[in-house]
C-alpha cells in the first residue's frame, strides 16, 4: 500500500479494539496499537495481499500483544492457559467472522436502518436500548431491525459464496 497514512487512519480503531479485547487494558491497547503499526511500517514488504490488510494487521497486533505478554510473564503469576485459550477464541471469532471483506461488502449494500443499527451495535458496541432512543423508537424496534439486519447480512453473503 502507497499510503501507510490512510491505512493507519483506516484501521487504527479497529486494531486498538481487537487489542482492547486481547488486554483488557485501555493504555497498553493504545501502546500495543502504536506499537503494531510500527511494525507494520517496518515490514510493509512483507505484504502481498492488500485486500488483506486487516487479517494481516490483526496477525502483526496478535504478536506484538504475544511478545508483551510474554515479558510480563516473567514478572507476575497469571493463569496463562485460560488466558490463552479465550485469546485466540477472540481472534478467530474477529478474523472469520467481522473482517471478511465479503462480510463489510454486504454490510454496506444493506439498507437503512439496518445498516446503521448493525453497524452500531456490533462494531460501535453500542445497546439496543441506547440505538432506539438515538432513532427515537422503541427497544423492541431496535431489536427486531438489529436482528433483520443479521438476517439480511447472512442472506446476501450466502448469495455470494
Amino acid at each position: 500500500m502507497a499510503d501507510f497514512e490512510k491505512m493507519f487512519r483506516e484501521y487504527r480503531v479497529f486494531i486498538y479494539k481487537y487489542l482492547f479485547k486481547l488486554c483488557r487494558d485501555e493504555a497498553l491497547a493504545e501502546e500495543l496499537t502504536q506499537e503494531t503499526f510500527f511494525r507494520a511500517y517496518m515490514n510493509i514488504s512483507a505484504l502481498r495481499d492488500e485486500s488483506k490488510i486487516p487479517v494481516w494487521l490483526c496477525q502483526i497486533a496478535k504478536n506484538t500483544y504475544f511478545a508483551w505478554y510474554n515479558t510480563q510473564k516473567k514478572h507476575r503469576n497469571l493463569d496463562d492457559a485460560k488466558e490463552v485459550a479465550e485469546t485466540f477464541d477472540i481472534e478467530q471469532q474477529f478474523v472469520e467472522k467481522d473482517l471478511t471483506e465479503q462480510a463489510l461488502k454486504c454490510l454496506h449494500e444493506l439498507d437503512e436502518p439496518y445498516k446503521e443499527v448493525f453497524m452500531l451495535a456490533v462494531l460501535g458496541q453500542v445497546s439496543l436500548k441506547d440505538i432506539s432512543k438515538m432513532f427515537g423508537k422503541s427497544e423492541s424496534w431496535a431489536r427486531v431491525t438489529f436482528y433483520r439486519a443479521k438476517q439480511k447480512l447472512i442472506e446476501r453473503m450466502r448469495e455470494q459464496q
